[in-house]
């Protein structure tokens, strides 16, 4: 299970995606997000589905690396759908004592599942296509106008690259003690749910006080290096916008638009 996260990871490429500036793959995620929320229709999250195959194959991707992203929200998934199911009021599928389904609520819960599937997808797109280093710079230039009002930008995309990096690192540290508590005797397979979450109580101290030590290390190699953020910090390649870059936008602006225009102009499509 824990090898399923995938957050975090970057897989070297030579696509035009992989070739595309940080700031154009930022704006365009965050655009994407936004427009999900306004698809609720069989034709909009078809227009989705084409869309993100279509990036995954210019990307070269494995969709197999995706479909890992999106295994481990199974259960919040499930869990977002029975809600929906039993918390919505409309038409009655079945009802025992008070707990009443509807169709109206399995509408929701399709519409959620699908939402969460495919924002995941393309927030993982970026992270596969994008290295953290320039995923920093990139974030740093697009906070820069905050500066004026004491935003210390530099700091907070360096925050956030830095934890989104060591994701896999605690994943991998996380999948090394379970198994040597598992050489040790230790079960975390069987039992119920609550069984299992106390069997993993064990590995909490050794984790923390791993994460700890590697962000102690990683602080005193910054510190070694005279590291320092700021206005005074030069960078070794420069962000220039391509014309591929608004080649992107015109094509992410005319699937965004198609997307609202389906919910809002039912005979577009």
């Amino acid at each position: 299970m824990l090898t399923d996260i995938t957050l975090g990871q970057y897989l070297p490429g030579e696509s035009v995606i992989h070739k595309l500036d940080p700031r154009t793959k930022i704006l365009l995620t965050i655009a994407y997000i936004t427009a999900l929320f306004f698809v609720n229709t069989v034709a909009g999250f078809a227009l989705c589905a084409v869309f993100m195959g279509c990036v995954l194959k210019i990307s070269g991707i494995p969709l197999k690396f995706i479909l890992k992203s999106i295994k481990p929200l199974w259960l919040f998934v499930i869990f977002t759908a029975v809600i929906n199911i039993f918390m919505t009021d409309g038409k009655i599928i079945f009802q025992i004592w008070v707990i009443k389904a509807t169709w109206e609520g399995v509408y929701l819960a399709v519409i959620m599942s699908l939402r969460l599937v495919f924002l995941v997808m393309g927030t993982s797109i970026l992270t596969y296509t994008t290295s953290p280093i320039v995923l920093t710079d990139g974030i740093e230039h697009l906070l820069a106008p905050f500066r004026k009002i004491k935003v210390p930008a530099h700091e907070i995309a360096m925050m956030m690259t830095i934890a989104i990096r060591f994701i896999p690192t605690i994943i991998e540290e996380t999948d090394k003690l379970m198994k040597a508590q598992s050489a040790r005797g230790a079960d975390f397979e069987s039992g119920n749910l609550i069984a299992r979450a106390k069997a993993m109580v064990p590995i909490l101290v050794p984790l923390f006080v791993s994460a700890f030590r590697r962000a102690d290390e990683l602080a005193l190699a910054m510190e070694c290096r005279c590291y320092h953020g700021g206005d005074q910090r030069t960078k070794m390649k420069q962000l220039h916008m391509q014309q591929r870059d608004t080649g992107a936008f015109l094509i992410v602006t005319v699937a965004i638009a198609l997307l609202i225009g389906i919910r809002y102009l039912p005979g577009l499509i």
